[in-house]
C-alpha cells in the first residue's frame, strides 16, 4: 500500500500533525483526505519521491543483450557524430 505525505494548506497553527508534513498509508484508489485528522484543518497531499527496487544489477539491466531483448536499441558515440548500433 502507498504511502502518501500530507500537510495543511496553512501550516501555521499549533497542531502537531499538519503544521508539519506527515505520512498515511492508503490505497491507490482512496480519494486524497481533505482535513487533518486530529485537528480538522484543511490539508492537501504533496508530490513526493518515491522509491524502486529491482532484483537485478542495474549492469545486468543495461546489458546489450538484455536491452536488445526489450526492444531498445543502444548507439555508441564513435566520434565526429557518428554512432554505431551495438545492439543489432
Amino acid at each position: 500500500m502507498p504511502t502518501y505525505e500530507y500537510q495543511a494548506v496553512n501550516p501555521k497553527g499549533k497542531c502537531a500533525t499538519c503544521s508539519r508534513r506527515f505520512e498515511v498509508q492508503q490505497a491507490m484508489r482512496d480519494e486524497p483526505l481533505s482535513a487533518c485528522p486530529a485537528c480538522g484543518k484543511p490539508i492537501r497531499r504533496l508530490v513526493s519521491t518515491f522509491g524502486v527496487s529491482t532484483a537485478v544489477s542495474s549492469k545486468t539491466m543495461l546489458s546489450d543483450s538484455n536491452l536488445k531483448s526489450k526492444g531498445f536499441t543502444k548507439l555508441v558515440n564513435e566520434g565526429g557524430g557518428k554512432f554505431r548500433n551495438v545492439t543489432q
